[in-house]
Parts: structure tokens; C-alpha cells; sequence
């Protein structure tokens, strides 16, 4: 529907991250019915906690990221008045696209961290744990996996940093930051897993680290986009 000046907007329902301690959100609403224009009737608004109709569901159980609550936002005929548009209407779905690549871009970055204190604290695990009479460390098959790792997080580091110094510079990459996100996310799950075993009985306990290292880790190839539509956008870049 078309807004009138001074009008108002209500919706249904919607998931979000950080739902319950939100103390506003923003809702992408359809503003134009009209199927032929489906990407520009979208527009962004802010929704407030404590407007009328605005309710805070459940809070969501999740597998990992148990930081971030996950809730369901209930608009029970909540009207939002045009002057809590961001932008101009029809524009959300431009906005969100704005910003997809610099998601993708930090979704690497908390990727590439987690792997890196994933794989410090193994190292630092298996010098003091001992087996046989020996360090854990000391083991061949040990080293030739954290090795693996290592040479996994330092090539994802300097790919990274790459990419962030050519993204401040505001230059174009649509097709490396799906990179990114693809090799980071990949890397992370594959060192969180080989490390995990190092630990043995101890990785599958959550008062662990390692444990919510692992559960926090399967996210990331899901969110911002799936890694399997990360593929999808390189081939297209790459003009197939």
C-alpha cells in the first residue's frame, strides 16, 4: 500500500536476533503490493519497544550462540508512523543490499578470530595434557593436524586482511567477500572439529570452551547468506 503523509503502517509478525533485549528494531514492510515491483516495495522502519501492538514473543532455544537471544516480535495491529521510515519508501530492499557485502565481510572476520582462539587454546591444551607418559603434543598425528590448521588460519589471515584493506578503500567486492565467507566460515568448522577430538571427553562437555567453540561454529555457514548461496553469487561473478 501507498503511505499517505503523516500516515501509518502496521505489521504481523517476524523473528529476530537480539529480540528480547531490543530496545528497537527494523522491519522491512511491504509498501507496495504490486508483484511487478517487488524489490522496491520494500521500505525500512524503526519500531520502538513499548509501541502499542508491539509484543515480544518467546525466546527461541537455539543449538549455539547462547550470548544471543533469538525471539519472536509480535505486531498486533501496531501502527508505525511514517515518520519512523528509514529513507525513502520503496528503498529497503536497496539498503539492505548496500550492506550485504560488509555483512558477509564481518561474518569472515568473527570466523577467522574464533578459529585463531580455537586453535591457541588447543595448542596450549595439548603441551599440558599428557597421554602414554607424554605431552598430547608430542604425537606425531598431533602436530601434522594442528599444523593442518595452522597453515588453514593463515592463509584465510592474509586473504582477510586483504580484503578489509581494499574494502575501507571502497572498492568493489561482491565476488571476494562471498569468498570470504565461504572460506572463513568452512575453515573455522573444519579447525574447530579437528581440534575438538584433541581434547577428547573434556571437548564434548559445555563447561568447555571448545564445546561452544564448536556449537557457535555451525552458524556461521548458515546466516548471511548460506555457503551454498555464496557459491551461487562467485559463478555469477565469474560470469557463468
Amino acid at each position: 500500500m501507498q503511505l499517505p503523509p503523516g500516515g501509518s503502517l502496521w505489521f504481523d509478525l517476524g523473528v529476530n536476533p537480539n529480540g528480547i533485549l531490543c530496545d528497537l528494531c527494523v522491519v522491512a514492510a511491504k509498501t507496495d503490493p504490486d508483484p511487478k515491483n517487488a524489490h522496491q516495495g520494500i521500505s525500512l522502519f524503526v519500531v520502538e519497544a513499548g509501541t502499542p501492538g508491539f509484543l515480544k514473543g518467546k525466546k527461541l532455544k537455539k543449538m549455539g550462540l547462547a550470548a544471543q537471544d533469538t525471539s519472536e516480535l509480535v505486531f498486533e495491529e501496531c501502527r508505525v508512523p511514517v515518520a519512523n521510515r528509514l529513507g525513502e519508501e520503496g528503498e529497503g530492499f536497496v539498503q539492505l543490499m548496500r550492506k550485504l557485502q560488509q555483512e558477509r565481510l564481518v561474518v569472515a572476520v568473527m570466523a577467522q578470530a574464533s578459529a585463531e582462539q580455537v586453535l591457541e587454546d588447543t595448542v596450549a591444551y595439548v603441551q599440558e595434557r599428557k597421554a602414554f607418559g607424554k605431552p598430547v603434543g608430542k604425537f606425531q598425528n598431533t602436530q601434522f593436524k594442528l599444523a593442518e590448521c595452522a597453515t588453514q588460519s593463515e592463509v584465510g589471515r592474509a586473504f582477510l586482511d586483504r580484503l578489509l584493506t581494499e574494502h575501507v578503500a571502497g572498492e568493489y567486492l561482491v565476488k571476494e567477500c562471498s569468498m570470504a565467507k565461504l572460506w572463513q566460515t568452512a575453515m573455522l568448522s573444519k579447525v574447530v572439529d579437528e581440534c575438538l577430538q584433541f581434547f577428547g571427553g573434556y571437548g564434548y562437555m559445555l563447561e568447555y570452551p571448545i564445546s561452544r567453540a564448536f556449537m557457535d561454529a555451525r552458524v556461521q555457514r548458515i546466516y548471511a547468506g548460506t555457503n551454498e548461496i555464496m557459491k551461487v553469487i562467485i559463478a555469477k561473478q565469474l560470469g557463468l
